[in-house]
């Protein structure tokens, strides 16, 4: 690559500069071409509304992989960055445009952070500059960010069950959702899991939210012996965790149409509830056959038509309103149990759970 190897994406009335244009970020596989940067960021151009749609005034970390993806590259963690190819951005970079804007978030800490919150769909082509695969939004919009509108329902296989489990327990999730008088949208996390999301009003808090996905997930247990809302993985056993963390503050999911950093670049893509039944490999959804599946429609069109009432899971939590572990980064939380591995307690340590 020489000093000229840049390129200029349009999207609407604005160009964005590509530098290093000729990048691959993707290596071929035997399903898919390799992939450059300059045609990622294209791909975020092409798909740019609907992109838009699932970012748009949002708070939103971005998950940067500067000289591609690799397999066997990492990605730091709170944890480990030694040695990382990949890493979260959660403040704005120095140095970008006038044009792109931020919004003001507060972490658990109470520290805060100005992250980019797109306006305009050509933020996620300057994104994908800046070496961005995929994009993690907060559930808020800037103009109210203590007051989610977003319901996010995280389906993760445990070892032993894939993404044919987790289809199978979406559907129940379906019926359920509906039951509440709640309509959910579905999508691949680009990976072995599948995301539900349901548009609320921005009346309630984190802490809120949080507990209707415990109630939801509890429902979802009840429903179907193949799920649980265990936090300890050694309590899950083969069966789809509810992730109800994932709608705690400042923890993030994947947006619809983001990139996903795994062989062939997937995407997270928004899918018809018929197409559920018949999910075998989200490997299928990729940044080279997306545009093609968003010129039938976009699956998600209607997601913001109707924003629901959360109290008939507020109401479900309050029947059974038993605190679950938070995540470990965070500071020990109201009512929360002991965050002790359940192998590892001492029964006389918690006298507590003895009484």
């Amino acid at each position: 690559m020489g000093k000229n190897d840049e390129a200029h994406v349009r999207v609407g009335d604005r160009e964005v500069r590509i530098s290093s244009a000729s990048r691959v970020l993707f290596e071929a596989t035997e399903r898919t071409p390799a992939l450059t940067k300059l045609e990622v960021a294209q791909y975020f151009a092409d798909v740019g509304d609907p992109l838009f749609a699932a970012l748009r005034h949002r708070p939103t970390a971005l998950e940067r992989w500067p000289s591609g993806w690799r397999d066997g590259m990492r990605l730091a963690t709170s944890g480990s960055t030694k040695d990382a190819d990949g890493f979260y951005q959660k403040r704005l970079p120095q140095g970008a445009p006038e044009w792109i804007e931020t919004a003001t978030v507060r972490f658990p800490s109470g520290r805060p952070a100005d992250e980019l919150c797109p306006t305009e769909p050509a933020a996620a082509v300057w994104a994908a500059q800046m070496g961005t695969l995929t994009f993690h939004p907060w559930p808020v919009r800037r103009d109210d960010v203590e007051h989610p509108d977003e319901l996010r329902i995280d389906l993760d296989p445990q070892s032993g069950t894939d993404l044919r489990d987790a289809a199978r327990v979406a559907l129940v999730a379906r019926e359920l959702l509906d039951g509440f008088g709640m309509q959910g949208y579905v999508k691949t996390s680009g990976n072995r899991g599948l995301h539900l999301f349901v548009r609320i009003r921005p009346e309630w808090d984190f802490v809120d939210v949080r507990h209707a996905a415990i109630a939801f997930g509890r429902a979802l247990e009840a429903a179907d012996a193949c799920v649980t809302t265990a936090w300890w993985k050694e309590e899950r056993g083969e069966r789809i965790f509810v992730d109800y963390n994932q709608n705690a503050r400042d923890r993030t999911i994947a947006s619809a149409w983001s990139v996903r950093a795994l062989p062939g670049a997937p995407v997270s893509t928004p899918l018809e509830w018929s197409e559920v039944a018949g999910l075998r490999d989200a490997a299928q959804f990729t940044v080279h056959n997306a545009r093609e599946r968003l010129a039938h429609g976009d699956p998600w069109k209607g997601i913001d038509d109707v924003a629901h009432d959360l109290t008939p899971l507020l109401e479900a939590w309050a029947e059974h309103p038993v605190e679950l572990n938070y995540p470990p980064e965070y500071p020990k939380m109201p009512g929360e149990p002991p965050r002790v591995q359940p192998s590892r307690k001492v029964a006389e340590h918690w006298p507590e759970e003895r009484s």
